[in-house]
């Protein structure tokens, strides 16, 4: 019985494309911020290579894996990125999961798929962190 369970947050965003350290240096940050109430599933734990012909099914697969173990998807909507709205659609369309966004830009400009598979979108990691410790971590109250 999971009543008491903490839920667990996947922590999606660019990774192939990121610039150098910008995909750790979030998700460091998100963790900083959320441990304390949640669960976290961070795909950087795995030392994959980009670009390599023998991991890319895996990298994909345990990807997958972590958003079906999930209970919400935090999302880095800092750019269009495929595995990323890849990893919304399917924790959204295919498994009915929460999925809370966060985009430096402005809501016009936003993909109009994201804003369909992402249940909220909000201007920056720290008002999406609290927004999920506020509506999910049972702590709030």
């Amino acid at each position: 019985m999971r009543k008491h369970a903490r839920k667990t947050v996947y922590l999606s965003g660019p990774i192939m494309d990121a610039r150098d350290g910008d995909a750790r240096q979030w998700r460091a940050a998100a963790r900083a911020l959320l441990a304390s109430a949640f669960e976290i599933l961070d795909p950087m734990r795995r030392n994959f290579k980009d670009r390599e012909v023998d991991s890319a099914n895996e990298i994909v697969e345990f990807d997958l894996q972590d958003v079906r173990d999930c209970d919400i998807a935090l999302v880095n909507y800092c750019k269009p990125s495929i595995g990323t709205s890849m990893e919304v659609f399917y924790a959204a369309h295919d498994l009915g999961k929460f999925v809370v966004a966060f985009a430096p830009f402005e809501f016009k400009d936003c993909s109009p798929w994201m804003v369909r598979y992402c249940t909220k979108i909000l201007p920056t990691l720290e008002d999406a962190c609290a927004y999920l410790v506020t509506h999910f971590s049972g702590a709030a109250g």
